[in-house]
């Protein structure tokens, strides 16, 4: 048999060789990928068909296509038939936008000290503040908002605590924007400061060093040395918060009192007593929408970051 026969049955095997693995694979990845169109891709996929359903007389949906759940977000009926502009809704998705806006950023401003001083501690008491960060998971959000409207609530920790200080008797921080961003913060923060953690525990030291060295001050080796360095746990941290903040339904509820609604509280309302199905359906859609542009707007701009270094 000629060298170039030889070469060509070798190339023959190694594809079928090839061929059997991937085959192999693709059948043991099979359980997975039913799995997770069950699961993920299904409901999706329902709530979507939902949406453009048309509302029941008395609640639910009839599987009549209608976009009139979509246009409820920027248009309501008149008496006459007429579509009327009404901002209303807008203004719900103004105000989810900036509380998770607002909730993002007061956990990275807290997050970055926190995460640098837990990275700079010996290994067994950075592991023990490791626990202690992560120590809140371990107790239920519900409990952990009720404990926030004990504190803030009318003669709560807080109020009481004032009234030391000459503060009037009888005051509430609760049923505001205010009382919902701080429970928000504090239900978010161990999502941004884990991520930030993580980049800063692999932050080489000696960069710190040689940035004093040159005389750089703090804030300087902050701006140009520690935060490009740590952007990728930074900007993991700002999707772990920023998303779920998008979609809260426990702390407008409870410590805004249902007064301050977001789009989440809106979706729990209109699959509840709203009992108008193809709207909430909508306005799910709507918010997961929202975030998928915002979550390719930031892989984009990563991407496009890693290519310019």
């Amino acid at each position: 048999m000629t060298d170039s026969a030889l070469h060509a049955t070798a190339e023959t095997e190694r594809t079928l060789r090839a061929r059997f693995w991937h085959d192999l694979s693709f059948w043991g990845l099979l359980p997975s990928w039913v799995l997770m169109g069950l699961a993920l891709i299904l409901p999706i996929a329902i709530i979507a068909a939902v949406s453009v359903a048309t509302r029941g007389a008395h609640g639910g949906f009839t599987w009549d296509f209608n976009l009139a759940g979509y246009r409820q977000i920027l248009f309501n009926e008149g008496w006459t038939g007429e579509l009327e502009f009404t901002p209303q809704y807008l203004l719900i998705v103004l105000r989810t936008f900036v509380l998770a806006g607002a909730t993002t950023l007061i956990c990275l401003l807290f997050a970055v000290p926190v995460a640098y001083f837990i990275c700079r501690q010996p290994p067994g008491r950075k592991a023990a503040l490791v626990y202690l960060v992560t120590l809140p998971f371990w107790v239920s959000m519900i409990l952990r908002v009720y404990a926030w409207m004990i504190i803030l609530g009318k003669d709560g920790t807080l109020p009481r605590f004032l009234e030391y200080f000459g503060a009037p008797a009888g005051m509430s921080f609760m049923f505001n924007d205010g009382a919902t961003l701080t429970a928000m913060v504090y239900t978010y923060m161990p999502l941004m400061v884990l991520p930030v953690f993580a980049s800063l525990e692999k932050l080489d030291g000696t960069l710190i060093e040689a940035s004093h060295d040159l005389y750089g001050n703090r804030w300087v080796t902050l701006r140009r040395v520690i935060l490009p360095l740590t952007a990728p746990g930074i900007i993991a941290g700002a999707i772990l918060v920023f998303v779920p903040s998008l979609g809260a339904v426990l702390e407008p509820t409870l410590m805004g009192g249902g007064k301050q609604m977001m789009m989440g509280s809106l979706v729990q309302l209109q699959f509840g007593g709203g009992r108008n199905w193809p709207f909430g359906a909508a306005v799910a859609m709507t918010l997961m929408a929202l975030v998928m542009i915002f979550l390719m707007f930031t892989g984009l701009r990563t991407a496009r970051r890693g290519a310019a270094l």
